[in-house]
C-alpha cells in the first residue's frame, strides 16, 4: 500500500475558505453568475439550506467546459489548444499554443507535465480533485443541514455523485486508472491511496452512477427545465454510465494485447492501463446500460433529439445548431457552462483565439460529411459536377450533408448576407491558405461555436454540450454492433442521419456491404465525427480503438483557385467592376507542412495516454507512471 502524493492531500484539506465560499451559482437563466463571495466556516455552510445548496453549486462550476476561455492553467486548454487538434478533423496553426511546442514536434515527455500547463490534460493543475473533494465534503456534511428535507439531501447528494463521476472520466480517459478517493480528506491523517486499476477505477466510477441514477429524477421537468437546466438528472447518471463502458470496453483497454510494451510497465502488469486480455462481457455490459437507457427513454420520454421544421438544409442546420449550442433543448443530458448570457465578458477568449489558426479543419474532415442524400462524398466527382459546397457555388443550392455547414466554413458559404470568399485572395482568405497561416490556412474556416465571429456569440449562453442524445444512439450503435446485432445498430445510426435529412446507411451505400462489421464500425466512428465535431469526441475515438493508422497519416488543406484566373476580391469592388460572381474553382490538395505532426513520420503508441509528473512519481507515493514514459 503506498501513500497518496502530497499535491493530491494538499488538493483535498486546503483551507474550507478556499472552495466553501458562497458564491452564488444560479442555474437557469443566470446559471454561474456570481454574487459577491464570502468565506465561512464548514459550520457555517452546513449551518443553513441556502448556503449549503451554493456550495454545491460552486462545485457544479468546476466540471469540465471543453473550449478554451481565459489565460490560466484551467481555461487555457493547452494555452489555447483542444484535444481535437490532436486529431484527424484539426489541425492548429496557432504556433504558441502546447499543440505546436509540445505535441506536434514531438517533445512532449513526463517532465512537460512538471513545468508547464499546456499539456492535454493536467493531473495536478486542473480542478478535477478540488471538484471531487469538494463534492465529497457536500455528501459528507449536508445530512446535518437543519432546513433542508431528507429528500432533497438525498437528491443533492446523488448530484455530487455524479459530478465525482463526470471529473473522474475526465481523467480516466487520458491517464487510464487513478486513485480511488471516497472521502474528504483531513490534513492530519495519513492516507495511503496506491493508482487503482482501470476494472477497479470504471468499478468506482459505475457504482456512483447506480448510487445517483436511483435517486435522481429523470428529468427536470417538475423542476421547471428552464430555470435549473444543467443539474444532474437520472438521465445524466444512466447516459454518463453509457459513456464510460463504451471507452472502457474498446480495445485500448479491452484487447488480448497492452497498447504499449515499452518500460516503464509497472502499470501494465498491475492492470491500471488495460484489462489484462479482452473481455467480451464488457461490451455485454456496455449494452445492458444502453439498453437500461433507452427502455427508461420509452417509458418516461422527454428526452428526443431536436428536429427540423422542414426539410430544407437551413431547417436541418437549425435543428443541429439547436441540438449542440442552445441551452433548454430536449437533447442535452449534461450541459456545462462557465458563465452566463455572454455579453462581451472581456476574459471570454475564445472568440479571439480562432482568428490566430488554432482550430483549422482539415481536407480530411470535409471528405468525412456525405453529400445532402447521405451518399460518401467524392472529391473527383465534385469536381467534375461543379458541386463540392454548392451547385455553381450558389449558397442557396447546398449539395452537402448539412452538418458540414455548421461546423466547417466552406468557400461560398453564406456569412453576413453574402459569399464567403475563401479563394486564394479571396475578401477573406487574401493570402492565408498560401501562406499556410491563421484562420483559413487548411482552405477553411471553423464555423462550430464560433459562428460569424465574436460578435455573433453574444447574448447565448455558451454552455458545452457534455453529453446529448445523439451520441447516446451512437454509443448504442458500436455496443449494438460489439454484440453482433448488425441491423439493430445500423437502425440507431439511421436516427441520427435522419435528423439531418440523410439516408439510411444500406440505402447511402448500394455497392458496399454495411452489414460487414468493419465497415459498419468505420461508418460509425465517421458518424460520430460529423454529428460531434469539435465535441472531444473524434480524438478520443482514435485513443479507444488504437488508431495508430489515422494518427500517422499526413494530413491536408485545400488551396482554391479561381478558375477564370482572377484572384482578387470580388464583393470588395466596385460593382460596375465586379463580373459575373465565380462559380468555378480548380481545387488543389496540399499535404500540411506548417507544422506537421512528428507522428506523421511514424506513431508511437505510448501516446495515447498521457504521462504523469516525473515528479510526483518520483516522490514514490502511489503514482505508477504510464508505459513508455
Amino acid at each position: 500500500m503506498k501513500h497518496l502524493t502530497k499535491w493530491f492531500i494538499t488538493a483535498f484539506v486546503g483551507a474550507v475558505t478556499a472552495t466553501s465560499c458562497v458564491d452564488e451559482i444560479k442555474f437557469g437563466d443566470s446559471f454561474l453568475e456570481k454574487a459577491p463571495s464570502v468565506a465561512v466556516t464548514q459550520d457555517s455552510i452546513f449551518g443553513k439550506a441556502e448556503y449549503a445548496r451554493r456550495f454545491l453549486w460552486t462545485t457544479y462550476s468546476k466540471l469540465y467546459y471543453g473550449l478554451a476561455t481565459n489565460w490560466n492553467d484551467v481555461d487555457g486548454k493547452m494555452n489555447t489548444g483542444m484535444f481535437e487538434c490532436l486529431s484527424d478533423c484539426f489541425h492548429s496553426h496557432n504556433s504558441w499554443d502546447g499543440l505546436n511546442r509540445h505535441y506536434y514536434p514531438g517533445t512532449y515527455t513526463a517532465v512537460t507535465e512538471d513545468n508547464t500547463s499546456e499539456t492535454r490534460f493536467s493531473f495536478t493543475k486542473e480542478e478535477t480533485w478540488e471538484c471531487i473533494r469538494a463534492a465529497w465534503i457536500f455528501i459528507e456534511n449536508v445530512d446535518r443541514v437543519p432546513d433542508m428535507d431528507e429528500m432533497e439531501k438525498e437528491r443533492l447528494k446523488a448530484e455530487a455523485k455524479v459530478i465525482i463521476a463526470s471529473r473522474y472520466f475526465d481523467m480516466f480517459r487520458h491517464f487510464g486508472g487513478l486513485p480511488i478517493v471516497e472521502q474528504a480528506f483531513a490534513a492530519e491523517n495519513d492516507y495511503q491511496v496506491p493508482r487503482g486499476t482501470v476494472e477497479e477505477t470504471v468499478n468506482f466510477m459505475v457504482k456512483l452512477l447506480d448510487e445517483a441514477a436511483s435517486v435522481l429524477p429523470w428529468d427536470l421537468t417538475d423542476d421547471g427545465e428552464s430555470n435549473w437546466q444543467g443539474r444532474m438528472t437520472q438521465a445524466s447518471a444512466m447516459g454518463l454510465k453509457c459513456k464510460i463502458l463504451l471507452f472502457a470496453a474498446s480495445p485500448l483497454f479491452n484487447d488480448d494485447e497492452p497498447y504499449c510494451t515499452e518500460p516503464p510497465q509497472e502499470a501494465v502488469t498491475g492492470h491500471m492501463v488495460w484489462y489484462g486480455g479482452y473481455k467480451p462481457e464488457l461490451w455485454q455490459q456496455c449494452l445492458k446500460a444502453c439498453e437500461d437507457f433507452f427502455d427508461m427513454l420509452a417509458q418516461k420520454g422527454h428526452y428526443e433529439l431536436f428536429q427540423p421544421t422542414g426539410t430544407t438544409c437551413d431547417d436541418y442546420r437549425a435543428a443541429f445548431n439547436t441540438a449542440y449550442f442552445t441551452r433548454n433543448n430536449t437533447e442535452l443530458l449534461i450541459s456545462t457552462r462557465i458563465i452566463g448570457k455572454y455579453n462581451w465578458d472581456w476574459w471570454y477568449y475564445w472568440g479571439d483565439w480562432v482568428p490566430n489558426g488554432g482550430y483549422t479543419p482539415t481536407l480530411e474532415y470535409m471528405e468525412m460529411f456525405p453529400m445532402s442524400d447521405g451518399t460518401p462524398f467524392d472529391f473527383d466527382k465534385a469536381v467534375a459536377e461543379n458541386n463540392m459546397f454548392f451547385e455553381d457555388n450558389d449558397y442557396n443550392k447546398p449539395t452537402r450533408d448539412p452538418r458540414l455547414y455548421e461546423t466547417i466554413l466552406v468557400n461560398g458559404a453564406k456569412w453576413s448576407g453574402r459569399s464567403v470568399e475563401l479563394w486564394a485572395g479571396g475578401r477573406e482568405n487574401a493570402n492565408s491558405t498560401t501562406t499556410e497561416t491563421g484562420q483559413y490556412a487548411t482552405g477553411f474556416g471553423l464555423y462550430k461555436f464560433y459562428k460569424e465571429g465574436k460578435g455573433s456569440l453574444a447574448g447565448n449562453f455558451l454552455e458545452w454540450p457534455y453529453l446529448r442524445l445523439a451520441e447516446m444512439y451512437l454509443i448504442y450503435a458500436e455496443a449494438l454492433l460489439k454484440n453482433n446485432r448488425i441491423d439493430d445498430a445500423i437502425k440507431q445510426v439511421d436516427i441520427v442521419r435522419a435528423r439531418v435529412g440523410l439516408k439510411g446507411l444500406v440505402a447511402s451505400n448500394p455497392g458496399k456491404d454495411m452489414r460487414n462489421t468493419d465497415n459498419l464500425m468505420e461508418a460509425i466512428l465517421n458518424e460520430r465525427a460529423c454529428e460531434l465535431g469539435l465535441e472531444d469526441v473524434r480524438f478520443f475515438d482514435m485513443i479507444r480503438n488504437k488508431r495508430a493508422d489515422l494518427f500517422e497519416r499526413p494530413l491536408h488543406g485545400l488551396l482554391i483557385e479561381r478558375a477564370d484566373g482572377g484572384s482578387g476580391s470580388w464583393s470588395d469592388k466596385p460593382e460596375a467592376d465586379r463580373g459575373d460572381f465565380p462559380t468555378r474553382f480548380k481545387y488543389t490538395p496540399f499535404q500540411i507542412s506548417n507544422a506537421g505532426r512528428s507522428w506523421w513520420n511514424g506513431f508511437n503508441p505510448k501516446w495515447y495516454l498521457a504521462a504523469f509528473p516525473v515528479k510526483e512519481v518520483n516522490k514514490g507515493y502511489g503514482l505508477v507512471q504510464n508505459p513508455g514514459w
